[in-house]
């Protein structure tokens, strides 16, 4: 049997970065449903979170999996979800592009997903994006 453990840090924003996600317990909402969505559909998601206008998720890819089918899959169940169970004012959407890369510093990723909070509070999303572009695996975070 194939055994397979390939991190990737996905990124990706609301469409037109328009900052839904705009309170702690909608973004908490959010991506426990993204979560035990993932894992319905045999996507393992370490971890998920995320800030008004974007969301982060640590998965490993399954043998089976590419990067752009599971991103197809959270973003679009998850935007599906959201309308339906109108969460926001207007109509929720994500952006079609993600940001992609493959991670070995696995604690240090976990980390920087999990205080998205604490770091947007200094720094803005597309700040981060520019970083990442530079720097990779968030040598800095």
């Amino acid at each position: 049997m194939s055994w397979v453990r390939v991190y990737i840090h996905i990124v990706f924003s609301t469409k037109n970065r328009v900052p839904f996600l705009d309170s702690k317990e909608l973004r908490k909402q959010v991506f426990q449903h993204i979560k035990q969505n993932a894992a319905e559909k045999g996507i393992w998601l370490d971890c998920v979170n995320g800030y008004q206008d974007h969301a982060h998720c640590l998965i490993s890819l399954g043998r089976e999996q590419t990067i752009s089918k599971v991103a197809q899959l959270i973003k679009g169940e998850s935007s599906f979800w959201i309308n339906k169970n109108k969460l926001t004012k207007n109509k929720f959407d994500w952006q079609d592009d993600y940001w992609a890369e493959s991670v070995c510093h696995i604690e240090r990723i976990r980390k920087y997903i999990h205080n998205q909070e604490e770091h947007h509070s200094k720094n803005t999303f597309k700040k981060e994006i520019d970083n990442f572009m530079v720097k990779g695996d968030l040598q800095s975070g």
